[in-house]
This record gives C-alpha cells, sequence and structure tokens, in this order.
C-alpha cells in the first residue's frame, strides 16, 4: 500500500486547496477570536484580577464591534472559499504521512529509516506505547476545557513528549538481605537529547557514609551544584554500569546496586525549526521542559539502601540533569508488572497515539515538534464536508500517529453514527501496520496498532458499544488485507503485537457505564489496569482532570501534579469522579466522601490473538504520566510490552 504524503494526488488540487482556505481562514480567525473574548480561562482571570487597570467588561466593549465588523467585511471571501473548497474534500485523502527529511536512500530503500529493524532478537523485544487526549481544538472551543493558546500548547505538548523520550533509561537494580519488598527497583533519569552531552560510564565506590556523583553533566550550574556537595563515602557497590538497549538482568550478589542505561541513538537527520538552532533550549523555569532551572534544583534522587552490616547505609544518587521520577512498585502480589505516576514520558517511546489534534496549523506545529523523535508521523486524519458519513463534517477526526518504526500500511474509517456535536467531527479509527523485525529469512516481522476515540456524550452508551463493534470488525478485516506482502509468493508477515489505544470516552466503574464494560472488546482484548467489569486494580489512577483546576499551583507542574495524583486525598480535587459517586460538586473543600481513583477513559489494549503460535506478550510496565501538567485536560499513559518468542539467543 502507498502511504499518502499529500491530502491531494496532484499540485493543481493542492494549489485549489491552498487558495480555498487562504479565503476562509481570515473570516474563521476572526470569529474565533471573537467567541474566545467571551470566554476567559482561570489563568486569565487570576492575571486579569490581579492588575487594577484592567477591565474585561469594557475590553469586550471595544472588540466586539471591531470583530464583528471584521467577520462581516471578510464573510464574502470566506463564502466563495467555501464554494471551492467543499467539493475538494471530495477527493482528498484520508490521512497525510510525514517523514524526517533528510532521510540516507540507503537505510530507506531497505526500510530501515527509523529505528533499525535489524535489530530484532531471536528471544524477542519489548516497546513502549503511549496514548494522550491534548485537547488541541481551535481556540475558542478549547476554552470550554479552560484551555487557550492551542497553537502554543501544541508546540509545547510536542517538546515536552520529545524531550520525555529522548533521555537515556536509567535502572538501578538493588538487592539487598533485608529489602524483601523491592527485590529490583527501577527508575528513569531525565536527560534533554538537545544537551549535546554524553553519560560518563563512571562508577564511584567509596568505603563509609555517603557519596554524591554525578552521571550527566548537561549544565555548568548543576555542575557547580555538583561540586559544592560535600563528598563522603559509602560501603554500598555500584557494579557494572552499562549503556545498552537491552534492560539489565538483576545482580547475583546477595548485595548490590546495578545501574544499566539505555539511550537512544542520536539521529544525524534531524531538522531543526525554522529559526531553531539544534542547540536551542527551551525556557528557563518551564517545569515542564529539561533543561529548566527547576530541573537542576530538582534533580537530586536519594535511595536508600540496608543491608545485615550497615543499615544506615544509603546511596545518593546525583544526577545534574534529571528529576526525580517515582520509584515503581509492585504493590500487590497479583501485579506482575511495574506500575507507576510518572513525571516525565517513558524513555524509548516507540509508538504514539494522540487524540483530539483538531486544529490544522496545531497539528502542523506539533508534528513538527515529534519529528525531532519521531521518523514517522500520521496526522491531519479524517475527512471534511459531506465526504464519508452522517452530516457536514467541520473538524477532523483529531487523531494523530508517531513511530520510530517504518509505517507500512495505513487505513482510516470513520465511525456513521455519531450524534449531536460529536457528528460534526469526523470521529472513528486509524489502523496502522509497523515494521518491527525480519527474520533471518528476511520474513517481515510487524505489528498492529489501532488508534480511535469514541462518542463523548455520557448518554449514548449504546452508540459506544456500536463503535466498540465497529473498531473490532475493521481492524479484524485490516490485518487480513495486510497480512501479506505484495507478491504472490510472498510468505505471511509474522504478527509481534495488536494494540489498541485511545480516549473510549467511558470508564471501568461508574455505573451508567455497564453497557461498554461488559462489551466483547475486553474478551479478545487485554486492560493491564482492569480486574473485572466494573472494577479497576487498586493502583489505578483516572485520567480526566478537573479542568476548573488546571491552573492552581498545587498540579500546575509536572511533579507537582505527580505528587497530588500519589496522594489519594489530594487527587480527589483535581480528578473527576463518577456521577453515581460524587453527588455533591467537584470543587475544593467538599466533604461528600469519594470512592474510587476517578475516571480512567483513556486505554491502551493490547491481544495475543493472531500472534505466532509460540510467542507470548508481557507487561513490563505501566505508567500514568504528568508530564502535560497545565497543557491538556487528560492525563497520558503508556504502557511497555514485551515479547518473547521462546527462542534462545545463539
Amino acid at each position: 500500500m502507498v502511504l499518502h504524503t499529500s491530502p491531494f494526488s496532484s499540485a493543481f488540487l493542492r494549489f485549489l486547496h491552498s487558495l480555498s482556505w487562504g479565503l476562509i481562514f481570515p473570516c474563521f480567525w476572526l470569529f474565533d477570536r471573537l467567541l474566545a473574548s467571551f470566554l476567559a480561562t482561570t489563568y486569565e482571570k487570576r492575571q486579569h484580577s490581579e492588575d487594577p487597570c484592567y477591565s474585561r467588561a469594557l475590553c469586550i466593549l471595544i472588540s466586539t464591534p471591531l470583530y464583528l465588523a471584521l467577520v462581516v467585511a471578510t464573510l464574502p471571501f470566506a463564502f466563495l472559499g467555501f464554494l471551492l473548497w467543499a467539493p475538494l474534500q471530495a477527493v482528498r485523502r484520508p490521512y497525510v504521512y510525514s517523514q524526517r527529511g533528510r532521510v540516507d536512500k540507503n537505510r530507506a530503500e531497505q526500510g530501515n529509516a527509523g529505528t533499525p529493524v535489524n535489530d530484532w532478537r531471536a528471544s524477542g523485544k519489548s516497546f513502549c506505547f503511549c496514548s494522550a487526549n491534548v485537547c488541541l481544538l481551535p481556540d475558542s472551543l478549547a476554552r470550554f476545557n479552560n484551555l487557550s493558546d492551542t497553537q502554543g500548547r501544541a508546540k509545547e505538548v510536542g517538546k515536552r513528549i520529545s524531550s520525555g523520550a529522548s533521555r537515556p533509561q536509567i535502572k538501578i537494580y538493588i538487592d539487598s538481605p533485608t529489602n524483601t519488598s523491592i527485590s529490583a527497583v527501577s527508575f528513569t533519569s531525565l536527560v534533554s537529547p538537545q544537551g549535546g552531552g554524553e553519560v560518563p560510564n563512571k562508577v564511584a565506590s567509596v568505603a563509609g557514609g555517603v557519596r554524591s556523583m554525578s552521571l550527566t553533566e548537561y549544565k555548568h550550574e548543576s555542575n557547580e551544584e555538583a561540586e559544592k556537595e560535600p563528598e563522603e563515602s559509602s560501603s554500598s557497590n555500584l557494579q557494572g554500569l552499562e549503556q545498552e538497549n537491552t534492560p539489565l538482568n538483576e545482580p547475583d550478589s546477595a548485595s548490590g546496586v546495578q545501574i544499566s542505561i539505555s539511550a537512544p541513538v542520536p539521529s544525524n537527520d534531524q531538522e531543526p525549526e525554522d529559526g531553531q538552532t539544534p542547540n536551542d533550549k527551551p525556557k528557563e523555569g518551564d517545569s515542564g521542559s529539561l533543561d529548566s532551572r527547576t530541573a537542576s534544583r530538582d534533580s537530586l534522587v536519594k535511595f536508600h539502601i540496608s543491608d545485615s552490616n550497615a543499615v544506615n547505609n544509603k546511596l545518593v544518587y546525583r544526577a545534574s540533569m534529571i528529576k526525580k521520577a517515582s520509584v515503581r512498585k509492585r504493590r500487590h502480589a497479583d501485579d506482575c508488572f511495574d506500575h507507576e505516576i510518572s513525571a516525565f514520558f517513558p524513555a524509548n517511546l516507540d509508538f504514539l497515539c494522540l487524540q483530539e489534534v483538531f486544529d490544522k496549523r496545531a497539528a502542523e506545529k506539533l508534528k513538527n515538534q515529534l519529528h525531532h523523535y519521531f521518523q514517522h508521523v500520521i496526522y491531519d486524519v479524517g475527512c471534511y464536508a459531506w465526504k464519508g458519513c452522517g452530516p457536514f463534517k467541520f473538524l477532523n477526526s483529531g487523531l494523530l500517529l508517531a513511530s520510530r518504526y517504518p509505517i507500512l500500511d495505513a487505513s482510516y474509517r470513520c465511525f456513521p453514527n455519531g450524534r449531536g456535536e460529536d457528528a460534526l467531527a469526523a470521529k472513528g479509527a486509524l489502523f496502522v501496520k509497523v515494521h518491527v523485525g525480519s527474520t533471518p529469512q528476511d520474513q517481515r516481522i510487524v505489528g498492529y496498532i489501532s488508534g480511535t476515540h469514541l462518542h463523548a456524550s455520557a448518554a449514548d452508551c449504546a452508540v459506544r458499544c456500536e463503535q466498540l463493534d465497529l473498531l473490532v470488525v475493521w481492524q479484524s478485516e485490516f490485518i487480513k488485507s495486510t497480512s501479506r506482502p505484495a507478491g504472490a509468493d510472498s510468505p505471511e508477515d509474522m504478527v509481534a503485537f495488536n494494540v489498541i489505544c485511545g480516549d473510549l470516552n467511558f470508564d471501568n466503574c461508574s455505573s451508567e457505564d455497564k453497557l461498554e464494560q461488559q462489551h466483547s472488546l475486553f474478551t479478545r482484548y487485554k486492560d493491564p489496569c482492569r480486574v473485572g467489569p466494573g472494577e479497576d486494580k487498586p493502583w489505578v489512577v483516572g485520567t480526566l482532570l478537573d479542568s476548573s483546576g488546571l491552573y492552581n499551583e498545587e498540579v500546575s507542574s509536572p511533579e507537582n501534579l505527580q505528587k497530588i495524583m500519589e496522594n489519594e486525598e489530594g487527587r480527589k480535587e483535581y480528578l473527576v469522579y463518577p456521577t453515581n459517586k460524587n453527588h455533591g460538586s467537584n470543587r475544593k473543600g467538599r466533604k461528600i466522601p469519594l470512592k474510587g481513583s476517578g475516571r480512567r477513559i483513556d486505554y491502551i489494549l493490547y491481544t495475543e490473538e493472531g500472534l505466532q503460535p509460540e510467542w507470548k506478550v508481557d507487561i513490563e510496565e505501566f505508567s500514568f504520566i504528568t508530564q502535560l501538567a497545565g497543557l491538556t485536560d487528560h492525563l497520558p499513559v503508556s504502557m511497555r510490552l514485551a515479547v518473547s518468542t521462546g527462542e534462545e539467543e545463539p
């Protein structure tokens, strides 16, 4: 299948589309600003309240007639543009595929332009998936969710995702006679790929006391702070600091520490933004940026290790560009994988599925930022006007998929049963096939990823169930139609994984969502957070934030939001809870007791059906991510999936 690199098949059609949109855009933008002037976010209200000279009523009184006059003046041009734009949508392609520029021709011909597919191991491999709803609507519509500046947020969302995923993955494994609760503890560092530095492979081991050491030195300020740290010693041993691409096995020593660093290979073909050099840094003080001063101040991570000979011995792990990340814990005996609430996107992220990337200009900015890390991006997914299904579509599907691995095939299907305001957007499902490896006999190893966003209205359970039925059918049809490469003699591809990501707009704790909770989808696909219909695992938290509290200081930064989400009482103030369990308003200071952990409507599901007979998939870790604090009203979720072939390394 040929991937569509442009929304239209010819340059002439692209010119007509650009011309029509150029006529429409001024009127569209002015009307959007007119509506936005009546809808202030809580952050703007707080700023205006601190300015004694500001009068909102006066600003609206002045701006409204001006905007109205300009809208009326540009309306005839918009009408002419619409007459040209609407028919063009009948021949518009359903998505745009973008590949990062200046790719080596030989690598591209080998299907090896992103993450090399020839590093597949005989024993298998692990893959990391992430799903997030980023609420990139036109500015006036985003303000209904207490969000503004869609263009600026799109750029910042892309920066935070790319910087978080680009950092090296550092895991520390601890084994001690007195530490029986956690035999292997791992946490990830936060090092910006833009820093230009390298992680030195140094290990400090001194007898007695406390020892402070720097593993990464990206900023002079952090280096000076590290030199001021008192040099003390420790009897804890650091064994084997290795830089590799696979996790390190647990040490054989009865009392020891091992550190494993896995860093993505930097790409030489990365294109900087317009007017930006590769060494440009994010703004100082930006709590979500990896090069901020906050990152330096919060970079001290302490690990306490006790053994039978020295109870008070401890290892202080000092990293100049590392923020504190929560320790992954297995709090329950039934959990067979690590789980955490993390302030950062997982290192070495392989696949990213986003929802509500509706605004076309914001999608372009987001795509450019994601290309700093992801080689392949599919965006502008969906249909417009009368093409497709249902009534007139003003917005596309809002889906976006980014991958480090080469994309082989892609297909989009629109849900035909949208209702109300949801029917104005082309919500549907995006199906993608990726090339993740090859056997010694050159048989392709592939994976399937589906991104979707279901109907939003809480009362329309039957609509969502119909959409889930369609999702399963469409996914099966897509796999069947793409099961083998072009050519009659080609063997069928070997399937490593089949994953569904998206905002399903129902949770697993509301009594109103019982119909969706019992859908047959959950008999075919596994939900790592779910015990059964209506019951989540104890460590699970909701992913839908109360939009009224997005700018409160307690949750305005990734670290603060992480702390709140880790606190069972604290998160009740900032998560949306099921209506049947929250009879009062979802506001701070309420006294009504809440049950559960909030509405989890963002999912990552996987299945073992359709894989190779001897292959198995297991969850390595699952995370709720707070790095987009202040930029969206959802918590992203991530899952690392280990694919095991049952074979041994030669």
